[in-house]
């Protein structure tokens, strides 16, 4: 809406009052997270009376653009791009609407598929940790599997997936281009099916099961080759570590093609550092021998 208005200025009858509209609506929503988030007496019943407030100014809004906005100016394509922005997110208002009458004024249980973490980037998941610091992070899970030289031979972007439904993806990937003696795996990814397929084809599969343990597998997890293997494992922190200081702690690319792109730019950077750095080591083993 700025933006028009900026470029356009005189010509968007009826939005004299921009700015106004902006605090009124940006006011309400301040007072209900104020709400929301403090106690007292009456806390549900004020919430609800706050909430219907918002809304009311939000449809107020919402009705004024959808009436309206088909007449802004439209010179080049610039504009044009602006304008089909404008409709995505007056798409992204009207759910927005939606969601906050069900849960704070109709009361009801939002299912999780239908809740919304980012109006900038939609593709934005709600990821429980299972730990203490931080035990909830906003983004997108990603699957990474690693050789015996700490290069990244394979990794999957998951979409609303769990580590466990991946793996026979990331199996058959991994077996095209490499013959695998010994595998490993975090707790995340366990599931009985998925380590009996794999046991077809890899030689010593280590997969630490969740839950209680039986005898049978209490030795399995016992014997020297397993610990080993597990012990071994414990470098994927230090490759996950090595792909966040190659950028891959924070995407400041927009839309979800770039992010993807992001992404495989990031492996490819921590790939090429690890390749140099064994490159580098011989070099001066090299230099060594000669002097």
């Amino acid at each position: 809406m700025s933006y028009f208005s900026d470029k356009y200025p005189g010509r968007l009858e009826g939005w004299r009052k921009l700015k106004n509209w902006r605090r009124l609506l940006k006011g309400q929503m301040r007072l209900l997270g104020k709400t929301c988030a403090s106690g007292g007496l009456n806390k549900d019943k004020r919430k609800s009376s706050q909430a219907a407030d918002y809304i009311r100014v939000a449809h107020l809004l919402q009705n004024k653009l959808t009436s309206g906005y088909q007449q802004f100016p439209i010179g080049d394509n610039i504009d044009l791009a602006q304008m089909i922005a404008l409709e995505e997110y007056l798409k992204l208002m009207v759910k927005h609407i939606d969601l906050v009458e069900r849960r704070l004024v109709k009361g009801e249980s939002i299912p999780h598929h239908e809740k919304m973490f980012s109006i900038f980037e939609t593709y934005t998941e709600w990821i429980t940790k299972g730990k203490q610091r931080p035990n909830v992070e906003l983004g997108k899970n990603l699957s990474v599997t690693t050789d015996q030289y700490h290069l990244i031979v394979d990794y999957r972007i998951m979409e609303n997936q769990t580590d466990s439904q991946v793996l026979l993806k990331i199996a058959d990937q991994v077996f095209l281009h490499h013959k695998v003696q010994s595998w490993s795996f975090d707790r995340g990814y366990w599931n009985a099916d998925n380590k009996a397929v794999l046991s077809l084809y890899v030689p010593k599969v280590v997969m630490a099961k969740k839950g209680n343990l039986s005898m049978s597998e209490k030795e399995e997890e016992q014997q020297p080759d397993t610990m080993k293997l597990k012990n071994r494992h414990s470098a994927i922190e230090s490759n996950i570590h090595a792909l966040e200081t190659r950028g891959l702690d924070r995407c400041p690319d927009k839309g979800y093609a770039h992010f993807k792109r992001y992404i495989g730019l990031g492996v490819c950077a921590c790939n090429l550092c690890c390749i140099g750095r064994e490159l580098m080591a011989a070099q001066k083993q090299a230099l060594k021998k000669t002097a």
